[in-house]
């Protein structure tokens, strides 16, 4: 049976309940063209090794503690913390306490974190 994404416009629960971590994994809650959103589950003895995602991302930690290790450096994040990374850079995950996150990728060709031509950084 093929998941089912939530549609544009559907409620998406992200918590699960009192032992969220044990009872659920990590899924993607919707996916188009352009965009996946991922509910990231994170237990502590179960690390990301170092990997790309051809994307830019975001992720934001909903519960516990999470190592973000990229660009040489690690930034911790805590509930209602998140950290963006452009496109193919590498980058590792990991939990100091277990976590959940919401992680947030787009879909299409690489960028490394220049300017971009987004109209909506000209000018104002």
């Amino acid at each position: 049976m093929a998941l089912q994404h939530a549609a544009s416009g559907e409620r998406i629960a992200l918590e699960r309940g009192e032992d969220d971590i044990a009872n659920f994994t990590s899924i993607a809650l919707a996916k188009t063209e352009h965009m996946e959103l991922i509910r990231l589950v994170l237990p502590v003895d179960k690390p990301m090794p170092e990997h790309r995602v051809e994307g830019e991302m975001t992720l934001l930690c909903l519960q516990g503690e999470i190592a973000f290790d990229a660009h040489g450096r690690t930034v911790i994040l805590r509930p209602n913390e998140m950290v963006y990374l452009a496109g193919g850079e590498p980058h590792a995950i990991r939990s100091n306490t277990d976590a959940v996150a919401l992680m947030t990728i787009l879909l299409g060709p690489v960028r490394t974190g220049g300017p971009t031509n987004d109209p909506r950084g000209q000018g104002a």
